[in-house]
Order: structure tokens, then sequence, then C-alpha cells
């Protein structure tokens, strides 16, 4: 990926995770949005690690961004840039606003603060910073720092009543904030190290970024960046800010409360496909306006307007501990969707690799057997949830050692003793066939039955249970096919040493 920066006068936007944890969610919702707006606008998408936290971020965090990024596919077209790289581009920016009076040093001791928030709490009022040291006298300031007393940098914020910071969201419309609502923020602390709030800005100017693309937790920020782009007399970029995902009881996604299932690498452990992900991730927050939900990475990019975010935050049905919903439900339906619908040459590569990875690749799949393996993936297919189901409820079809569900046993080998007697026999009857197929495989069990004056559905449902384990699938003739005659045979004539009544 190229990391030079282009010249170019065009959309650019930018995603600046944090390496200091997993790739969630939320993080990824919102590389998706600057992805879908770069695409949209024939744009540029930037990625940049904001690792100036550098006690807890960690080359893991980063390698899992990288990685999680590139699973869904969303590729950037400049980076990856680090933010400790511009370090001293942030202190000189620092120093800048110190000279040209829009910032200046602060030396009150943590004590002294300690007493100005005690005071404030007395009076029940916020606390906020008295800028006492910004009516220091030059020569005051000078001996100060002659002492080698430690001082922080705060930007000065305009405190004229009339004083407005004002900015334009594509979602939340028009923003306002009194300066006289802000107290004078740290910029640069007393060890010399920026603050988040002043590199965050910096590098965003140095990126040349036209649309801030963020989550709205960082709105209370922005007002502070604004004047401070404004004092670096450099043009705010354009600003959108997305709505937070909640669970269900209204509380911030976090892996400590909710575990794996926050994190992008959980869904392609559990079998997701990345763009079934990325489908579900963008209407957590985003509607289309027409009621549509599903589409293909071209039409999403089509459609994709920054102004139909949402503005309410959106919830993510998920509640621990139940089996069944091991994520939010409607997640799972888009997986399952998407599996069952996308072109077969599109999803056999993701068939394959889930293979590869259970052990039951075989490399005639793409030889001489290509035609049966793709035949049966689009047979199976149809019930699947995630990948995961081909290489484990789709077991019997890939491998002889399968799984046996005990209760579909008990209900269907275990319904008539007589079975112990009727599948061997209609395995000879099939090993016989001169043409094994649906329809000579389906005559079987028909003249069977009527043979033995038993109803179809006793054997239907036995041989289902002994040859795959199971007692849902395709149609069982169907399946049948599928397995291969062979295999078929042999698992029929098995099958009476799991009949309950022969143990």
């Amino acid at each position: 990926m190229n990391e030079s920066r282009s010249t170019t006068d065009q959309v650019r936007v930018r995603f600046a995770p944090s390496p200091t944890g997993y790739l969630h969610l939320g993080g990824a919702r919102t590389a998706l949005y600057n992805w879908l707006w770069a695409k949209k606008t024939g744009g540029v998408f930037i990625l940049r690690i904001e690792d100036t936290d550098t006690e807890r971020s960690t080359q893991e965090s980063v390698q899992e961004i990288f990685d999680g990024l590139t699973w869904l596919g969303l590729d950037w077209n400049e980076g990856p840039f680090f933010q400790t790289h511009n370090f001293s581009k942030h202190v000189e920016a620092a120093h800048k606003l110190l000279e040209s009076g829009h910032a200046y040093r602060c030396f009150c001791t943590k004590e002294e603060l300690d007493a100005q928030r005690n005071d404030a709490e007395a009076r029940k009022v916020a606390f906020m910073y008295d800028g006492r040291c910004k009516r220091l006298t030059p020569e005051e300031i000078d001996s100060r720092v002659s002492q080698g007393m430690p001082y922080v940098i705060r930007f000065r914020v305009p405190r004229d009543p009339s004083a407005i910071v004002a900015f334009q969201d594509f979602v939340y419309g028009r923003i306002e904030k009194r300066g006289q609502d802000l107290e004078d923020f740290v910029i640069l602390r007393s060890d010399g190290r920026p603050l988040y709030i002043l590199s965050n800005a910096v590098d965003d100017a140095l990126d040349r970024i036209t649309h801030v693309i963020r989550g709205a937790d960082h709105l209370a920020n922005t007002p502070k960046q604004v004047l401070i782009y404004r004092a670096l007399g450099i043009e705010p970029p354009a600003f959108a800010h997305i709505p937070l995902t909640l669970d269900n009881k209204k509380a911030k996604l976090s892996k400590r409360s909710h575990g794996e299932v926050v994190t992008v690498s959980y869904y392609r452990k559990q079998g997701f496909l990345p763009w079934a992900l990325c489908n579900f991730m963008a209407l957590l927050g985003w509607s289309p306006g027409d009621g549509r939900e599903f589409f293909s990475p071209e039409e999403m990019i089509e459609t994709f307007e920054l102004s139909k975010i949402n503005r309410s935050n959106s919830t993510f049905n998920y509640v621990p501990g139940d089996p069944r919903n091991w994520t939010d439900p409607k997640a799972i339906h888009f997986n399952a969707t998407y599996i069952r619908t996308l072109p077969l040459q599109e999803l056999i590569p993701y068939v394959k690799q889930e293979l590869v990875e259970a052990g039951l690749w075989h490399d005639s799949f793409e030889n001489s057997d290509k035609q049966w393996f793709e035949n049966t993936v689009d047979l199976i297919r149809a019930r699947y949830l995630t990948l995961k189901d081909f290489s484990t409820r789709g077991r019997c079809y890939f491998a002889d050692e399968f799984e046996f569900d005990e209760a579909a046993v008990k209900k269907n080998l275990g319904k008539d003793p007589q079975l112990a007697e009727y599948l061997p026999e209609m395995a000879s009857l099939i090993e016989k066939l001169q043409t094994y197929d649906t329809h000579s495989v389906e005559d079987v069990f028909r003249s069977y039955s009527e043979q033995k004056n038993v109803k179809a559905g006793l054997l239907i449902n036995a041989a289902r249970t002994a040859v795959s384990g199971t007692s849902v699938g395709p149609g069982l003739f169907e399946m049948l096919e599928a397995i291969g005659k062979d295999r078929v045979v042999d698992r029929l004539k098995n099958a009476v040493h799991r009949i309950p009544y022969q143990q």
C-alpha cells in the first residue's frame, strides 16, 4: 500500500484507531463509513495508527487492526501512518500556538488544581480551570521557567461573551459552543508530550483530511479542535459524528462487558463472510431510506450518504449466555442469507479455506471431484448459518468420521427394532444399482417400503441419521447422491450398531 501523501484536490478521509486493544465492531463500522465515503466520492482512504499512548499500544493490536481491515475488504489508499512519527510536529504546533498568543504556560501544581476542583464541588458547579496562569506577566513567566518549574501548555479559549465556536455536522447539523463554556484545555503535558486533542488535529491537517467521520463520543472534542485549526491558520475539515452502538441495556459495547462477541476477529473465527458482517455493521446507524437491507459493495457505495446516518444510537441485540443467539440474531441472519445466496463461485473459496483449516480439504475437490464438490456445496448451504457449518454439520459429506446427534439417533434409529434388518437390506439393494442417482435411490426406498408394508418416512428418517448423524438436511435422496454410493452403503450397513435396541 502506498505510503506517499497525495497532492490531489479530492475528498480525503481517515480511520485513526488507537492500538491499545482489539478492533471492535464500533471501530470497524467507523472504518467502513470512511471507506464507503472515499469510494463514493472517488476520494482517498487513509489508515493512521494513533499510537501516542506508548504504555498501552502494542504491536499485536496494530497487527489485529491490519488483519481485521484486510479481512473485511476495507483497503486503504495511503498509510499506514503512525502518529508517533509526527511527534516533533505536534510539539512544534504547540509552541507555535504559544508564540502566537493562542496558548500559554500553566505552572499550577496538582495540589492547586485539586483545590480548585474541591472548591467547585463545594459550590456544586462544574470544575473549570480558572485561567490564573494566563494573567502572569512575561517577567513572572521567565522567572518560573528559569527556576525549572514544570508547566503544561494550555490553549487560550476566547472568553468574550459573544465568542461562539460553531461547525456544521453532516449528522447533527449546526453545532454551537460558547467559548465561556470551554476551559483552557491542555495541549502539551509537563513532560513535553502532546495530548491527543492536539496531535489528532495536527495529523488531520498534515494528511489534508477533508472529512472527519468518527464516533459521537468525540463530539465534545470537536469545538476545541476547531479552535486549534483556526489558531494555526488551517480551515477545519467537515465533520460527521456517528452515534454509538449500545447493547440492549443501553450500555456501551466493550470486550470487558461483552467478551469476544464485540471483536471483528471473533466473527472471522466463527465463520462469517466479510461482506455479510460489513452489511450488518453498516445498518447499525445508517439507513438508505427505502427499507432495503442487503447491498452488494457496489450498491452500498452508490447508496451511501453521510446525511443518511441516523442521529439516535443503534442497538446491538446480544444477550450473554444465549447459545442459540451467540451474537445479534440479525447478524446471524445476514450471514446465513449471504451463504445461501452468494454466487457459488464467490462462496467456494471461503468454503475451501474452512475445510483446509478443519483438515477436510482434498486437492481432488479442485480437480477430478470439482463438479461434485461444487454441487455438494450448493446443495447443503441453504440451511447453514456460518462457514463453520461446512466443517461441522457438513462433515459427513467430506469425511467418514463425524458426530452423531444422540437425540436424532434415539428418535430415528430407535423408533423401530426392525430397522436393524431394514437398513442393511436396503444397503444391499443400493449396492446392486447400475445407475446411482436420486431417482434410482428413491425407487429403492419406495419399493422396499411397499414390500415391507412400512411407512417410507420411517426408512427415510432412519437413513438420514444413519448416513449423516443428524435429523435435518437437504432432501434425503439428493443428500444420498451427494455423499456417494459406497459411503451410503457402508453407513447403512454399520447403522445396526447404533440402533438403541441392538445395544
